[in-house]
């Protein structure tokens, strides 16, 4: 029978000290090699790929936009950013990233679906479906035959929905709608395409329906007394309390009252 020495200590920690540097330079060597593995040109991104909806968006508008913005290879792109720099191109309204082994970039998109034309005349912006002020260039769109829409900032969802209420009322004398604004003083106008301007002025979604429903029962009543039909509307004023005020091409100033709350018409 033997008996083994315990080692001094100076040994263990020798001993110790050598493990300690073998581990540090295992996983310095590790570590080499994996970030020369991820650096190195064949991880490289080599193709982008865009599906979904892709009718107004063009290739080179993604290489423009996007390609300039992405960093790192296959391994160490940051999808999040990737997903912005898609979302930047024009038209894009969402993107999702996806990587697709060993070098390939993958999107899908949704694209922007105009609804509207928002603000002053001859700017980019639009709005959506979604009611979302976008910038694009309007040359991708026949402008003429969208709706404009106005309001101050971040009221464009509020504004979209006023015009999908108020197109349907409009709509049964056969008017369109050509604009629709919301005022810095929170009052509603429309314009018709047949040139006339309703103001509607302030109150509810539900008092404004009433307002125009109002006006639109009562118009054919009114203008057929001087041999018109509604498209003679010029102006409407629905700020009346009981009633409100029009012009109609072609007729002058009115005195007396209709029975049905009218302040008159004039020209």
């Amino acid at each position: 029978m033997s008996n083994s020495l315990p080692l001094p200590t100076d040994v263990r920690l020798m001993n110790l000290a050598a493990a300690l540097l073998l581990l540090v330079f295992v996983v310095l060597s590790l570590g080499s090699g994996a970030w020369w593995v991820l650096r190195h040109p064949v991880f490289a991104i080599q193709s982008i790929t865009v599906q979904g909806e892709v009718v107004r968006s063009h290739a080179a508008s993604f290489r423009n936009h996007v390609v300039p913005q992405l960093s790192g290879n296959f391994f160490t792109l940051n999808l999040a950013q990737a997903q912005q720099a898609f979302q930047s191109v024009p038209w894009v309204r969402e993107a999702v990233v996806h990587r697709v082994f060993p070098g390939q970039l993958r999107s899908v998109v949704l694209e922007h679906q105009p609804m509207a034309t928002w603000g002053e005349e001859g700017g980019n912006f639009m709005v959506n479906e979604q009611g979302q002020v976008f910038e694009a260039p309007v040359e991708d769109v026949d402008i003429e035959k969208l709706p404009r829409m106005q309001g101050p900032e971040g009221t464009s969802q509020l504004v979209t929905r006023m015009y999908r209420v108020m197109t349907p009322l409009f709509e049964t004398l056969d008017f369109r709608l050509e604009k629709i604004e919301l005022t810095a003083r929170g009052s509603w106008r429309v314009w018709t395409d047949s040139g006339a301007l309703v103001e509607l002025g302030r109150g509810t979604e539900s008092e404004l329906m009433q307002r125009v429903d109002l006006l639109l029962k009562t118009l054919p009543q009114v203008t057929g007394r001087y041999n018109r039909t509604p498209l003679a509307l010029l102006g409407a004023d629905l700020r009346h309390k009981d009633g409100y005020a029009l012009r109609l091409r072609g007729v002058s100033t009115l005195a007396e009252n209709d029975k049905n709350g009218l302040d008159g018409s004039r020209r």
